[in-house]
């Protein structure tokens, strides 16, 4: 559908940090077939010939724009790894998100966990090349590694330790509680988007079971 793919490549654009927008007719074709055919058979399985004939290009003209296929690649995959945790560098999400002004620490998860389920349900035929080939590729697994231990890290950091004082979390290394969430949090987003996509599941009590299970866990006792 060349309409749909359109918005992928619109999308792509704007994330891609230091974008003009002053793409040629020819580079949105190229994004726009290497985003279909990236995200169907992944990128071991794409070739350049194939990307070149879907956008009705000569091969030759991308390597003019991306000197090899994984140049591409991470042309793609390295704006929505930053766009990921985009977030916790803004300001303005920051100041609504991350400044402590929550008073339940359920509440802050919730806010977090429906706002990064919208941006991957938005963007998921990009977010499927990204966490595709991510095992692969130690570019963006670097990439990804620094962004969640310089920014996701530290601006959670504080807000862990805060809640940790007030007695809402349990003692533990922040890193450790983070870890937890994320993993709850990407759990319930890949199951959501990728595993089970045609489940009818009311996604905001799957959020609520996700965030009881953080806080609760698995233990069937009484809670206090």
């Amino acid at each position: 559908m060349p309409d749909q793919n359109e918005k992928w490549v619109t999308e792509l654009l704007r994330l891609a940090e230091g974008d003009d927008g002053k793409k040629t007719e020819k580079q949105v074709r190229i994004l726009e077939a290497a985003v279909e055919i990236f995200s169907e058979k992944g990128f071991a399985a794409a070739s350049t010939s194939e990307i070149a004939q879907k956008a009705g290009v000569a091969e030759g003209t991308i390597f003019r724009h991306y000197k090899t296929k994984k140049d591409l690649l991470l042309s793609i995959a390295g704006p929505i790894a930053t766009k990921l945790a985009a977030p916790f560098i803004m300001r303005e999400f920051a100041a609504k998100v991350l400044d402590i002004r929550h008073e339940r620490v359920e509440d802050l998860f919730r806010m977090i966990a429906k706002d990064r389920l919208a941006f991957a349900r938005k963007h998921y035929k990009l977010l499927r090349i990204l966490i595709h080939e991510i095992p692969f590729h130690p570019e963006l697994m670097a990439q990804v590694q620094t962004l969640f231990k310089e920014i996701v890290f530290q601006r959670m950091e504080k807000i862990i330790l805060h809640f940790q004082e007030q007695g809402q979390i349990i003692e533990a290394p922040p890193w450790r509680v983070l870890r937890t969430a994320v993993s709850l949090f990407v759990g319930m987003v890949v199951t959501r988007l990728l595993i089970l996509p045609d489940d009818p599941i009311d996604e905001d009590e799957e959020i609520e079971r996700t965030i009881d299970l953080l806080m609760h866990g698995l233990s069937p006792k009484p809670r206090v």
